[in-house]
């Protein structure tokens, strides 16, 4: 009766062990995924959200009044008509001019780092399109929103590279930064947490497997 107790009792740890091996591959690489994962993660952002970050020199937030919004010319522009079909357009350029902090310094103000990228004297650059009248009318809500605020919050480069250019928002802000860093944190953890308890899992399995050696 012992005898079969016994061979009873080895069968089912054996097939403990057999269903828990697959378990453990199974966790050993979503573990290993997650943390593949994590890394490219970190490559993409990096590339794009923190490099953007850095490069970027309006890095000071302050206090902008509103003195000149005004419609300088119109600009060129061609939009996407169908496969290799591309037309011309128009869209008003709007130049805003403001004092940053009280200071009398007049700067030109730029809608983000793109916009400044794409035109060195306009605040927007709205897509472009075929009906000119809708960017007309999209330039000139802009205008008179900023004219009825007055005073905005703006970014300046405390630096004074980019004297005469201030930003109204960045593309990415300290906020953007952290949570592009913390979600993929989050995985490289879950993902490391994961792979230390199957090892200490089946370290533990083998330390009972050893102890029940020694008690037989």
């Amino acid at each position: 009766m012992y005898q079969k107790f016994r061979d009873v009792d080895i069968l089912d740890k054996k097939k403990t062990v057999t269903a828990l091996k697959p378990g453990e591959d199974r966790a050993m690489l979503l573990g290993l995924g997650m943390i593949i994962s994590s890394v490219m993660m970190y490559f993409v952002l990096g590339v794009t959200v923190l490099r953007s970050y850095a490069d970027s020199v309006w890095t000071e937030e302050g206090v902008c009044v509103v003195l000149n919004s005004t419609v300088a010319a119109d600009v060129n522009c061609s939009y996407n008509c169908g496969p290799d079909c591309w037309r011309a357009s128009r869209y008003p350029c709007l130049q805003i001019y403001v004092s940053v902090n009280n200071t009398g310094r007049v700067s030109r103000l730029s809608h983000n780092e793109e916009t400044q990228d794409a035109s060195s004297e306009c605040f927007f650059v709205p897509k472009c399109r075929k009906e000119t009248a809708v960017m007309q009318a999209m330039v000139a809500n802009i205008s008179e929103r900023l004219k009825a605020n007055q005073q905005i919050p703006c970014y300046y480069d405390p630096g004074e590279r980019q004297r005469d250019t201030v930003l109204l928002t960045r593309l990415y802000d300290s906020a953007a930064v952290f949570h592009s860093l913390f979600w993929p944190s989050c995985m490289l953890t879950g993902g490391a947490l994961i792979i230390v308890m199957v090892r200490l899992t089946q370290y533990l399995s083998i330390l009972c497997e050893e102890l029940g050696k020694i008690r037989k």
